[in-house]
């Protein structure tokens, strides 16, 4: 039986953090070590009691100060051998060296590059808007192989290895720290259409229409992703681009005039040509947009937001960036990927059919049942919970609030991320096998690595100059013209700048501690509510302490959900509802495979937003409604007062082949058409919800437990179209 020791010496990991010493974390250990040799049986189980005893005593007698984990192992070692438990002792020595070694080639350059050169699929399909196929990608996966394998070195030791375990995940490791570059942001550009600005050897002047404003900004949008590596987004795209069509306008009022003095004909030719200016500038737009690739060999990853403007101009933009994206792109009409689309819901402005703006809530509705996108923004909680109203920065990363203290105003526009840093949740709770108290212990040392990677990515994106990414710090895209003497850190100081703590796993916690379906348990739900509110209460005391804004994040890796389980598996082994499912969920979602309507879970995940400001979004999935709109608006309805972000999944894949239009079929050779079987990519179009964009998984494969989550949202509805549209509440 495993005796309880009191053990005050402190034990210091390889990395120089100094932990409590745990006496059933060497159990475990040479529990594996025995089952990796064979059965257990109980003369085996006690026997491992015991030499988990002999340790602990010789640890008590022999040490008073710190001790090396090295030494520990040393101490198992002996302890095995002097028990006659050789190929025990074997099998934890070889465990031993493995992970040595695993260390190791992280931060080897070599390893990693044979990794890619072999294709690995963990590398190569790590992003979906990633086409690994072509030269520029390519390009851009040696490059980062690379850049991973020194910025590892870079990193604080502690955060490093953490990092290799997957108690935690630093996003985005093939660009930073390796280059001081930030993460996603919200451009500037009314500021840099308005005043100029400059690329290469260009000098750009301001813009004097809207097809010039448009290419200026698909121009800008190219150089702003590359000089970052993250998303990109344009806020209140039709305000921003309104004034550059009034010059249209104005221009066609003087031509009309040379040729009439009938004030009618003047305001219908006037206004004719106008439309037909804005609606051309908003499809070059949309295929400039989709025809672009940064230097990180992808497509931009670029949001769109609009829908708060009441001018006929700003009217006009609205409906046409709407059905622009309804039409489709090319001969086949096949569903734009980017820009993604996010639409401002208001009430008072287009949320009642009272209202002036009604119509262009009809088509957005529309084109939700049609192309997935646009999600929606709720006005009134956007600002209930970040602060201030704005659209996401990328897929659905929030600035909080923010007043110039200079100025005394409010800006949004301009401002940026500084990358993330995610905590493995499901990890924690099974490391603590059940007992909250535990959980909340190791949870504080994973916030302790977290504080210091953050902190760590906060300096090292300092040491960028402006000539580092001059779109960025001297042209105006994060809002001001900095000199070259200037200090980037002017830009994030006193909380502009986010910086994120992000967390996956919610659901997988609940399960661990209360079983598979606990979302019906207040008691749960209570908890689970509680390791965010702790999340962000520690963000608030980094930010007291250091003076840049720290948000809790919840986390929409594509990638990162299949990771952790991967790693966990391997640790913990398959574990029922845990990691038997080959992903875990994202973020605070309800689990994929329950049955339940839209309505019921966004009732249950309305609570973490509150406490997750730094990033959040909702999905719902649903049938097809093409033919019935009314049900999305009455999820739209009904999320309005709820939520602040929705995105919309229902199936829209084509067929070229056969015609068919809905879902395709999930299968080992990707996503095929249900009627004829066709998946080549060339002659069908498969869209689905990837993370918070969507992709092409049939042109771009993703990893193996994405495609799980995706086959269980769709498998798993329990409603109809026609339930949720006579839905009453």
């Amino acid at each position: 039986m495993l005796e309880v020791h009191t053990v005050t010496t402190k034990i210091k990991k390889r990395d120089g953090r100094i932990v409590n010493f745990d006496a059933s974390k060497i159990q475990t250990a040479i529990t594996k070590a025995a089952q990796s040799v064979g059965k257990l049986s109980p003369a085996d189980t006690n026997a491992i009691d015991d030499i988990t005893n002999d340790v602990t005593a010789k640890i008590q007698d022999r040490y008073t100060a710190d001790v090396e984990i090295s030494e520990i192992q040393n101490i198992v070692e002996q302890s095995l051998i002097n028990d006659g438990k050789y190929d025990w002792a074997e099998s934890y020595t070889q465990y031993r060296l493995q992970q040595d070694l695993k260390r190791k080639q992280r931060r080897d350059v070599n390893f990693q590059i044979d990794r890619l050169l072999s294709k690995d699929k963990t590398v190569v399909n790590e992003n979906a808007n990633k086409d690994s196929r072509v030269f520029s990608t390519q390009r851009d996966l040696t490059a980062g192989a690379v850049a991973k394998a020194i910025g590892l070195k870079m990193l604080p030791k502690a955060v490093a290895n953490a990092h290799v375990r997957g108690d935690i995940h630093w996003h985005d490791l093939d660009y930073t720290p390796y280059m001081a570059e930030t993460n996603c942001c919200l451009i500037d550009f009314k500021y840099m259409l308005t005043h100029g600005f400059a690329i290469g050897n260009a000098e750009v002047e301001p813009a004097h229409s809207i097809g010039v404003a448009v290419t200026q900004m698909t121009q800008i949008i190219a150089n702003v992703a590359s000089s970052q590596y993250g998303g990109c987004s344009s806020d209140r795209t039709d305000e921003v681009l309104a004034p550059f069509a009034e010059k249209n306008y104005q221009k066609h009022l003087k031509e009309a005039r040379e040729l009439t003095d009938d004030p009618a004909k003047v305001e219908t030719f006037a206004k004719e040509r106008t439309r037909k200016d804005i609606y051309d500038a908003l499809q070059t737009l949309e295929y400039q947009v989709n025809t672009l690739y940064s230097t990180q060999g992808q497509t931009p990853f670029v949001t769109v937001g609009f829908g708060l403007g009441t001018s006929w101009i700003e009217r006009e933009i609205q409906k046409d960036i709407l059905k622009i994206r309804i039409l489709g792109l090319g001969k086949e009409k096949r569903t734009a990927i980017f820009p993604k689309l996010v639409f401002t819901l208001k009430k008072g402005l287009n949320l009642h059919p009272d209202d002036p703006n009604y119509d262009i809530k009809q088509l957005a509705i529309e084109c939700a049942t049609k192309r997935m996108y646009p999600d929606v923004l709720s006005y009134d909680m956007i600002k209930k919970l970040t602060g201030s109203f704005k659209a996401p920065m990328g897929c659905r990363s929030f600035l909080q609030g923010w007043t110039d203290p200079k100025t005394g105003e409010e800006v949004n526009a301009g401002r940026m991320n500084l990358g993330v840093i995610t905590v493995n949740l499901p990890r924690i709770a099974m490391e603590s096998k059940g007992n909250q108290k535990k959980f909340w212990e190791i949870f504080e040392e994973r916030m302790n690595i977290c504080k210091q990677g953050l902190v760590y990515k906060v300096q090292r994106t300092k040491e960028a100059t402006p000539e580092s990414a001059p779109i960025l710090y001297k042209y105006g895209a994060f809002g001001h013209r900095l000199a070259s003497t200037d200090t980037v850190d002017s830009l994030f100081r006193n909380s502009r700048a986010t910086v994120s703590l992000g967390y996956i796993g919610l659901y997988e916690v609940g399960t661990v501690f209360y079983g598979p379906n606990w979302e019906h348990d207040p008691e749960a739900k209570a908890f689970s509510v509680s390791i965010v509110k702790s999340m962000a209460d520690h963000c608030k005391a980094w930010e007291k302490e250091y003076g840049y804004h720290f948000s809790v994040y919840g986390t929409p890796s594509e990638s990162l959900t299949d990771t952790f389980c991967r790693d966990d598996r391997k640790k913990f082994g398959i574990v029922k509802d845990i990691t038997d499912k080959k992903y875990y969920t994202n973020s605070f979602h309800y689990d994929v495979r329950k049955k339940v309507t839209p309505f019921e879970k966004l009732d249950f995940e309305k609570d973490y937003p509150q406490y997750s400001a730094g990033g959040f979004i909702h999905y719902c999935e649903y049938p097809n409604l093409k033919q019935n709109p009314k049900a999305l608006e009455a999820v739209w309805d009904y999320a309005y007062d709820k939520i602040g972000y929705l995105g919309t999944n229902t199936p829209i894949d084509q067929c070229f082949k056969c015609g068919f239009k809905g879902e395709f079929k999930a299968t080992a050779k990707g996503y095929e058409c249900p009627e004829c079987g066709n998946h080549d990519p060339e002659t069908c179009d498969v869209v689905k919800r990837l993370c918070g964009y969507l992709g092409n998984p049939n042109k771009r494969p993703m990893v193996h437990g994405r495609q799980e989550e995706i086959i269980h949202r769709v498998k798993h509805m329990s409603f109809s179209n026609d339930q949720i549209a006579n839905a009453r509440y």
